[in-house]
């Protein structure tokens, strides 16, 4: 079953206010079994923006459907033009102090695990162990047809031999790692097809309009239930692929704590959001529960 894609949320009713207190952060994380809950947000520091903050890319740009990619070639086609334009800038990120701050936690054993929307892996290269990538990774190609993994690196060497030359310059670029390309900068790039069997080729990433994987969903829900808190960091919780670990939480009584600087669709299931840039909170929290945060 296809989850309706989201690009967008309003909330009916006044905005709830947001706070700059982070104590509530530091006694949650000293008492242990925190789950972390992250969106874009906690990437921004990196270089890659986000999808619906100041200046985000949804005011510009429509993410590549699920239906559109796997029914039209064409699709296909200005997707993995920009995609690979991207990939070259998008695979260069390097964790940031947010990220850094949440590895730290882990390795003190204040976290129960890591639960992360994005697509960038940069948890995993800050250092966090246990994480969840509920969208999957950016890194990573699958097959369509036979199903086959392979990592995004042979496929970047693969389409440079394939598209020789090819260099436009994007105005802009995105949360999964598309680039903001004209038709004409598309022009007739090539799209190669699956080394092993010729197929159609799809990162390994859940596209809007595309289901998380029952499995993962369920793995996830097993993570709340075992939490003594849970902390969304820079995420709206605009999709139902978030808000509904965040619901989970307050039905079984969990605090949820939820650092962002814009309003969330979380906050009415939450203690007050707290409104301050990630990796400055982050930071502050680790040296008052003096945790030593990583230099990059």
């Amino acid at each position: 079953m296809r989850m309706r894609p989201t690009l967008s949320w309003t909330s009916a009713e006044e905005p709830l206010p947001g706070t700059t207190d982070l104590e509530p952060v530091v006694e949650a994380l000293r008492g242990g079994g925190v789950l972390v809950l992250s969106g874009a947000g906690i990437s921004t520091e990196s270089g890659i923006p986000d999808y619906r903050g100041e200046g985000g890319s949804l005011s510009r740009h429509t993410p590549m459907t699920y239906q559109d990619f796997t029914a039209d070639a064409g699709a296909r086609r200005r997707y993995w033009a920009r995609s690979h334009l991207g990939w070259r800038t998008f695979g260069r990120a390097r964790p940031n102090a947010g990220h850094r701050a949440v590895a730290a936690f882990g390795r003190r054993g204040l976290l129960s695990g890591v639960i992360t929307q994005n697509v960038d892996g940069l948890h995993q290269a800050a250092g966090s162990a246990d994480v969840v990538d509920l969208h999957g990774r950016l890194d990573r190609v699958v097959c369509l047809s036979c199903g086959a993994f392979g990592p995004r690196s042979e496929l970047a060497r693969r389409l440079e031999e394939a598209n020789e030359g090819f260099a436009p310059v994007a105005a802009a670029m995105n949360p999964d790692g598309d680039a903001d390309l004209t038709d004409e900068q598309v022009g007739d790039f090539r799209v190669v097809p699956c080394a092993v069997c010729g197929g159609v080729l799809k990162p390994d990433v859940v596209f809007f309009g595309e289901s998380v994987p029952p499995r993962r969903v369920e793995h996830c829900r097993a993570l709340v239930d075992a939490a003594s808190a849970l902390l969304v960091l820079g995420s709206s919780l605009t999709v139902m692929s978030g808000l509904r670990f965040v619901r989970q939480a307050e039905r079984s009584g969990l605090p949820v704590l939820i650092v962002n600087r814009d309003p969330t669709r979380g906050d009415r299931h939450a203690l007050p959001r707290i409104a301050l840039p990630l990796g400055d909170a982050l930071t502050t929290a680790a040296g008052r529960l003096g945790v030593r945060v990583d230099d990059d």
